[in-house]
C-alpha cells in the first residue's frame, strides 16, 4: 500500500477507537460440536446477529497458511499489485470501497469464489509460483464454504423450519453469488495518532448484504460492531477462530427476527491486521422475503420481495453506512 504523508493521510476519515474491552463478554463463543450449538446460534443471531465459533473443523493450517500467502502479495511492491487490479469486479484494490466516495486506510483482494477462477487469477497474484496462492485460497475457500453450510443448517434446524437446507441451498447452488475477501490494514501512521488521538477508518461502519459472513482474522485488533442499543464495543480477535455475521438478506428472511450486524475496522499503530471473509450470497434471480415458516399467523411481513440482483443493485448505488433494507421495508399500517 502507498505511504500517504500526513496531508494525504487527512483525506481518510478518523475515529475514536474503542478500548480493547477484554471485559466484554457478552459476543457468544459457541462450540459447533455442542449438543446446544443450534439453539445458542438462533438465540445470537437474534440479539447480536454475530458469534464467535470454535471447534469448526477448518483446519488451521488452512487458515495460517493463505494468511502467509496474503502478506506475501501485499508486500509486493506497489506497482506488481496494481497489475491485478483495478477490481472489475475481481481483483486488487487499495483505498477505494465502491463507487460512491468511501475510503478505507486498507488495501484488499476480491475474489470469486468459483474454483476455476480462483485458479486462473492465481497466475497473476503469484505469477512466479501461482500454485503457492491456488492451493492455498481454494483449500481455504472449499472447507470455509462447507463449514458455512453446516452452520446454515444447523440455524435452520435451530428455528425448526424444514427443509434442513433451505438457506443452505443458496449458497450451495451452481449460481450463487458467493465472494471472498483478504483484507490488508496497514498499521495507523504514529504520528497521526499521536496528533489527534484518533486511529483512521480501515472499512467503516456497515452491514454486510449477503445471507451470512464468515470472517477470520490474525491477532490485531480493529472490529467493531455495534450492539442493538447502539453502543459500540471492540471484537477481540482470535486467530484460531471463526466470526459468522448475519447479512442483510437473512434479516429479511427472518422477518427481521435477525439482525443484520453493524460493523467496522479502526486501524491501530502497531501491527498490521489481516483478515479473510466469505462471503455466502444466493443466486442473482433468487428471490429475497421472508420466509413463510417463519411468519405467524396475523404477523405482517416487514419487508417486500425483492431478487438478490435488486439488492445488490441498489446497495452498489448506496454509501457503506446507509440503510440499505430502507428501500424495501415495508410501511407499517397505522
Amino acid at each position: 500500500m502507498v505511504v500517504l504523508s500526513q496531508n494525504g493521510c487527512q483525506q481518510f476519515p478518523l475515529i475514536k477507537a474503542c478500548k480493547p474491552n477484554y471485559g466484554f463478554t457478552g459476543i457468544p463463543a459457541i462450540d459447533m460440536t455442542s449438543p446446544h450449538a443450534k439453539a445458542q446460534m438462533v438465540e445470537a443471531c437474534e440479539e447480536f446477529g454475530f458469534f464467535k465459533l470454535v471447534n469448526h473443523g477448518v483446519p488451521m493450517e488452512f487458515m495460517s497458511r493463505l494468511e502467509d500467502e496474503g502478506i506475501k502479495f501485499f508486500n509486493l511492491p506497489q506497482a506488481d499489485k496494481d497489475r491485478v487490479g483495478p477490481p472489475q469486479p475481481f481483483g486488487y484494490g487499495n483505498r477505494r470501497i465502491g463507487p460512491n466516495g468511501d475510503v478505507g486506510w486498507i488495501e484488499y483482494l476480491l475474489l470469486s469464489t468459483n474454483l476455476d477462477s480462483l485458479s486462473q487469477i492465481s497466475s497473476s497474484i503469484s505469477p512466479g509460483n501461482p500454485q503457492n496462492f491456488g492451493f492455498a485460497v481454494i483449500d481455504y475457500v472449499s472447507s470455509v464454504k462447507s463449514m458455512a453450510y453446516e452452520v446454515l443448517e444447523m440455524i435452520a434446524e435451530g428455528l425448526k423450519i424444514e427443509p434442513r437446507n433451505v438457506l443452505s441451498r443458496l449458497l450451495k447452488e451452481e449460481q450463487s453469488d458467493s465472494c471472498f475477501r483478504v483484507n490488508h490494514y496497514p498499521p495507523c501512521p504514529p504520528e497521526l495518532e499521536a496528533l489527534s488521538g484518533r486511529g483512521l477508518v480501515g472499512f467503516g461502519e456497515h452491514t454486510d448484504p449477503q445471507i451470512i459472513s464468515v470472517l477470520r482474522s490474525n491477532n490485531t485488533n480493529g472490529l467493531e460492531i455495534c450492539l442493538q442499543d447502539g453502543t459500540w464495543v471492540s471484537v477481540p480477535p482470535d486467530q484460531d477462530s471463526f466470526f459468522i455475521n448475519v447479512g442483510d438478506s437473512l434479516q429479511v428472511m427472518t422477518n427481521g427476527k435477525f439482525k443484520s450486524v453493524k460493523h467496522r475496522v479502526v486501524t491501530e499503530s502497531r501491527k498490521a491486521r489481516v483478515s479473510m471473509i466469505y462471503f455466502g450470497g444466493p443466486p442473482l434471480t433468487e428471490i429475497i422475503a421472508p420466509l413463510p415458516s417463519l411468519v405467524k399467523e396475523g404477523e405482517e411481513t416487514l419487508y417486500k420481495e425483492f431478487t438478490w440482483a435488486d439488492y445488490k443493485k441498489s446497495a452498489y448505488k448506496s454509501r457503506l453506512a446507509d440503510n440499505r433494507l430502507g428501500f424495501f421495508e415495508k410501511k407499517r399500517r397505522p
